[in-house]
């Protein structure tokens, strides 16, 4: 069955939309996890956007088993 164009924008806003609540909830999870190195000062802020790309598995386990400062290391532009 074929979508109407206003049911195939619909479904296109509705996917768009799914998407930006996974990534405000996967930015979300790395900020606490973050705020356990203290304050989110701006340097801890600026590795949140690279964090993203990764799977959250990995960022989970990144954050959890590395110092603020290996962090920084891996992630810092």
């Amino acid at each position: 069955m074929r979508l109407s164009p206003y049911e195939q924008r619909l479904a296109e806003a509705r996917q768009e939309g799914q998407q930006q609540g996974i990534q405000r909830e996967r930015r979300i999870t790395i900020e606490n996890l973050l705020v356990r190195f203290g304050t989110l000062d701006e340097e801890l802020v600026a590795i949140i956007e690279p964090m993203l790309v990764l799977p959250p598995e990995e960022f989970t386990r990144f954050l959890l088993q590395s110092s603020g400062e290996e962090l920084l290391a891996r992630f810092r532009h």
